[in-house]
């Protein structure tokens, strides 16, 4: 699953530093700012999928803000393709819905990675009575 979620994360990315470029460099259909927020936040999610992978503690945290980042940039972007709220209403729910399961695959995924727990919490912990005593000659 973790697994799953990052090559999400890492395509979802990956998918908005391109779009961005190439309507900044090419189309022009945008304005500058636009375009570079959804390239800030498409990488911004590329590093989080990384974050996410090693399961360091607060990638999925970086990747759930970049994943809200991306979907305001596309409201603003879809008001400007799309004009009318009715023909937004569907585009915004399926990026919403599949924003929500890349974290749930993370978070799922985070857990069997790292022994069934939540994430950022240590299963294991050493047993302190038997660990060599230092004072003893």
């Amino acid at each position: 699953m973790l697994r799953a979620a990052t090559l999400g994360m890492l395509l979802y990315g990956l998918h908005d530093v391109v779009v961005g470029a190439a309507d900044l460099i090419g189309a022009g259909t945008l304005e500058w700012w636009a375009n570079a927020w959804r390239m800030l936040a498409g990488a911004m999610l590329l590093f989080a999928a990384v974050l996410v992978r090693v399961s360091m503690p607060g990638g999925l945290a970086l990747a759930v803000a970049a994943l809200l980042g991306l979907q305001s940039i596309s409201l603003h972007n879809d008001a400007h393709f799309y004009g009318r709220l009715d023909l937004m209403v569907l585009p915004q729910t399926l990026r919403a819905v599949f924003a929500a399961t890349l974290v749930a695959l993370a978070y799922f995924g985070w857990g069997v990675v790292g022994g069934g727990g939540e994430p950022g919490r240590n299963q294991e912990r050493p047993e302190t009575d038997s660990l060599p005593d230092q004072d003893a000659p």
